[in-house]
């Protein structure tokens, strides 16, 4: 899988932009504030129809204007398929082969990206929220079955959130419906709960090697899907539906009075342990560093073994917050594997050594401009 063409109009300070770009390592160079990143969210929203920046829609749009839009045409093994995403004061509108897509689950999986920024520093070390985005974007361009249940599993869930708040105000008093909305949770949630499990044990699969060959055979990774059910390669949807209903029958009372639901897989979590130790709370700095290398270069692999195609990785000033170690590794993995944009304010040492044949555009102002 490849972007082969990309074209903007008024997004953030991209006016207006059409660019080819090459089937290998794109790399995108200029100053700060001038549009690196922009051009990388752009791809990411074109893929994703969501920023990774920002959850305001209206910060996408340049200034001067009411409607971005973001087009491209990605060439798969099936042949070049346009794709394309408005959006505006009136939210998104999308376009797959030219024809409008009425959900945006439908368009999800389309074009497939891996980002890779400083920031992904917080997968190891952050908050257990950040882990489950990552799972929830990650698995949801892999699997549309997780991306179905995901999206029905977080409807019952706001659903049942809002009935719980009216039981607890007294508002309502139907523990019958309260039954209801938790059976189409547990019908959910089970789903997601089963997907992401396989999926991290798939994961831990590709990571595992490569965090071995960085730390030169001193660590052995391990990732945990961690979850209130008890879960192993035997369990079953059925058998998880089943724990899920009984958890919510024994914390009700305790919902109603917080007017929140206390289980299921929206209070999950993703461990990562190394040598047996909780890389986020007894890892170094150097050992949450490969590990959310490991895991971004896993996520590659594993995106081609579940669709048959390799993503488009987003490398965002990633190399800055690289030793030389870990950035010849980053860019020995990727050479002639998957078409690579990396952004940085200059390409020197390591990276210029490693990277064979790159093509390299400088931005200004939001003018892209190519070398050579």
């Amino acid at each position: 899988m490849r972007l082969e063409e990309l074209s903007l109009q008024d997004f953030r300070n991209y006016e207006q932009l059409a660019v080819q770009f090459n089937p290998g390592i794109n790399v995108l160079i200029g100053e700060n504030a001038q549009g690196k990143t922009n051009l990388l969210e752009a791809i990411h929203l074109l893929a994703l129809t969501r920023s990774h920046r920002t959850n305001k829609d209206k910060e996408l749009v340049n200034w001067q204007a009411k409607v971005a839009q973001v087009k491209g045409v990605v060439v798969k093994a099936t042949g070049k398929l346009p794709l394309e995403i408005q959006v505006g004061q009136g939210g998104k509108r999308v376009k797959v082969n030219h024809l409008p897509q009425s959900r945006l689950s439908t368009y999800i999986g389309n074009l497939n990206v891996v980002l890779f920024a400083p920031e992904d520093l917080a997968l190891v070390k952050g908050a257990p929220v950040i882990r489950r985005q990552f799972m929830n974007v990650e698995f949801g361009q892999m699997s549309s079955r997780y991306l179905y249940n995901l999206s029905h599993f977080n409807d019952a869930l706001y659903q049942r959130n809002q009935y719980l708040k009216q039981l607890r105000q007294r508002q309502a008093s139907d523990r019958l419906l309260l039954e209801v909305l938790s059976d189409q949770l547990a019908t959910f949630g089970s789903e997601v709960a089963a997907i992401r499990y396989q999926l991290v044990k798939q994961l831990e699969k590709w990571a595992q090697p490569v965090h071995e060959e960085i730390s030169q055979q001193k660590e052995q990774l391990q990732l945990q899907y961690v979850s209130q059910l008890t879960i192993n390669e035997e369990s079953t949807v059925a058998d998880l539906k089943e724990q899920l209903q009984a958890r919510l029958r024994e914390k009700v009372d305790k919902e109603i009075a917080a007017g929140t639901t206390l289980a299921g897989p929206q209070r999950d979590d993703l461990h990562f342990l190394v040598n047996g130790n909780n890389v986020q709370q007894f890892g170094s700095q150097g050992q949450q560093r490969t590990t959310a290398l490991a895991v971004k270069l896993a996520e590659i692999d594993l995106m081609q073994e579940q669709t048959g195609e390799y993503p488009l990785l987003l490398l965002d000033d990633v190399l800055s917050e690289l030793d030389n170690d870990r950035q010849t590794h980053l860019l020995t993995a990727i050479q002639d594997k998957v078409q690579t944009f990396l952004t940085t304010t200059s390409l020197s040492g390591v990276a210029r050594q490693l990277i064979k044949t790159p093509t390299i555009y400088t931005i200004q102002a939001g003018h892209l401009q190519r070398e050579g």
